[in-house]
């Protein structure tokens, strides 16, 4: 199983984004300060503003939400996705874009974490 810990602004917010327009399940839920949403194989520990994740570090930086390390989620149809997750207000980064491996976006859940979006060729 892999895991991926997220800094997210609001873990209820963030939860029902994976879990609605992904797929995932929560399966823990700490009182708005932390949560897990599963699929597969894959874990996302949501980690909201009051977590130890989200402390400041000892030289000063905090730790925040929207950088570019991200999940990939693999999609059969990536243009059918794409148009299912705009309709349900999702935003994106890019549009699609070709690569040698196959073809990629760039979502943004709500707290601006990318989430690629990858289809293989």
């Amino acid at each position: 199983m892999a895991i991926l810990r997220m800094i997210v602004n609001d873990v209820a917010v963030c939860s029902t984004f994976y879990c609605d327009m992904f797929g995932f399940v929560e399966t823990e839920n700490w009182g708005g300060a932390f949560a897990i949403v599963a699929r597969d194989d894959l874990q996302l520990w949501l980690s909201g503003p009051q977590t130890s994740a989200a402390k400041p570090l000892a030289d000063g930086r905090q730790p925040i939400p929207g950088g570019w390390n991200r999940v990939v989620l693999p999609v059969a149809d990536l243009r059918a996705t794409v148009a299912q997750l705009r309709a349900g207000g999702a935003l994106f980064r890019s549009d699609i874009i070709q690569g040698p491996g196959g073809q990629q976006i760039l979502c943004e859940d709500p707290s601006g974490n990318p989430v690629e979006l990858f289809q293989p060729r």
